[in-house]
């Protein structure tokens, strides 16, 4: 069964962050909250975590999982930034962005798309996200929490935890969080292309 952390959501218990970090380190699978929704959560190196993420949503492989990055400079290790687009993404995290973008050669095959090498990246706004990001030092492997037949996220942490206690290690309840998830971006050709219409605005892209 899940473990169940109540967090603040603008000012996150230390001894808790401490804890989910331990349990994504254990090689766990997360449930924790976004600027924009619930997300599900593990470590990069975590195949068997990535796999139990597809599981929950029934993803195939074609699906892009998102790494979730704490700042700037750490989304730089993992994906290559167009020097013609350095400036809006820049400007427009952290926020409620995905940016689809050439994967360096940080980022394992499983997660790149097939064809293209690519991968999303996000950095969040949320403090409880971000506490958490700079407890691990590294990204977290996510996917927005919609489940299978169901149109919109969930946003409430007993929820979560109520129906997938089974499916994940830990549930992080800091309140409401919004439905509405990212805007994509896909900037991995010559023209961006906004490939979903979600929580950023738009109209720093096109």
């Amino acid at each position: 069964m899940a473990r169940y952390f109540d967090v603040h959501p603008a000012n996150p218990q230390r001894r808790a962050i401490v804890q989910i970090a331990d349990v994504v380190r254990a090689g766990g699978v997360i449930a924790y909250p976004t600027d924009s929704c619930y997300a599900l959560g593990c470590q990069l190196g975590n195949a068997d975590g990535m796999m139990r993420i597809r599981s929950i949503r029934h993803l195939d492989d074609r699906h892009h999982l998102t790494l979730v990055c704490q700042d700037f400079a750490q989304l730089g290790q993992f994906v290559y930034v167009p020097n013609p687009v350095f400036r809006a993404i820049k400007a427009a995290t952290p926020g409620s962005y995905t940016f689809i973008l050439p994967a360096t050669k940080e980022v394992p095959r499983r997660l790149q798309h097939p064809g293209k090498k690519t991968v999303g990246v996000r950095i969040p706004r949320h403090a409880v996200a971000q506490a958490l990001l700079a407890e691990l030092g590294e990204p977290l492997v996510s996917s927005t929490l919609v489940l299978p037949g169901q149109d919109e996220p969930m946003t409430q942490g007993w929820e979560i935890a109520a129906q997938l206690g089974h499916a994940v290690d830990a549930v992080i309840d800091s309140g409401d969080c919004g439905t509405e998830p990212t805007t994509v971006i896909d900037f991995s050709q010559d023209k961006p292309e906004i490939l979903r219409r979600g929580a950023g605005s738009t109209s720093g892209f096109e």
